[in-house]
């Protein structure tokens, strides 16, 4: 039994549209998994950065696992609280995704401002991927079933989704960043001037123009999780 096909049997097994125990401690798991995603996240960030030559993030504070100075008040606590909901009542597994603060960071300050913006940019996402690596070689050494899988199932799922979504060229998202390199000088200034409408687009992806996003995220999540733990973990 894949982990999607655990956590949706679980829910489905519940009495839909009421909290359960079953729910309450699924919501629990995705909401805890999506805060040690996000802190890990912004701290490679921060740490690639750092090493690269921008001592920005770590005199701001953002070079800490630490979740606190990691946190932007819609997009890690407001955001999650609503698209988990749905879970809490045992209503549906996605979308879970959170962000966080933006990461303060002076590009003069780097060796190469064009190659070592776009590592610091991915550096992100690809930190989600190894974790989803990392709970995808658990699942297959432990085959957890129970409450031990869908603990296993919630850091998967939300590293996967963290790391797809990121790369979603969304003004603010890691995937502006590195498409943002690659635009004539005043396409990219407009493009990046965007950036702290970030919580307004990304109300309008999940709850207006869902459908395409979430179809992208579940077609490249589900490949990744075909190589980390040998089936999807997204609904397709």
């Amino acid at each position: 039994m894949s982990l999607w096909t655990l956590a949706q049997t679980t829910l489905d097994s519940t009495n839909s549209g009421h909290l359960t125990l079953d729910t309450v401690l699924y919501t629990i798991y995705l909401a805890v998994a999506l805060l040690v995603a996000v802190t890990i996240h912004e701290y490679v960030h921060a740490m690639v950065a750092t090493r690269l030559g921008d001592p920005t993030p770590r005199q701001a504070g953002r070079l800490t696992l630490d979740p606190r100075p990691h946190v932007d008040p819609f997009g890690t606590l407001f955001l999650p609280a609503i698209l988990l909901l749905p879970v809490l009542f045992g209503r549906t597994l996605f979308p879970v995704f959170a962000y966080a603060r933006p990461q303060p960071l002076n590009p003069w300050n780097l060796r190469n401002r064009t190659s070592d913006s776009l590592w610091i940019a991915v550096s992100g996402p690809a930190a989600n991927v190894v974790l989803a690596f990392v709970f995808g070689a658990i699942e297959r050494a432990t085959k957890g079933q129970g409450q031990l899988g869908l603990l296993i199932h919630a850091f998967l799922i939300v590293n996967v989704i963290m790391a797809v979504m990121n790369l979603v060229p969304l003004p603010g998202l890691d995937g502006s960043k590195v498409l943002a390199r690659f635009l004539p000088p005043r396409a990219r200034e407009v493009y990046t001037s965007l950036d702290p409408y970030l919580a307004l687009f990304i109300l309008v992806v999940f709850f207006l123009l869902a459908g395409p996003i979430f179809s992208f995220v579940s077609v490249i999540g589900n490949g990744i999780c075909s190589l980390v733990s040998g089936g999807s973990c997204l609904p397709g």
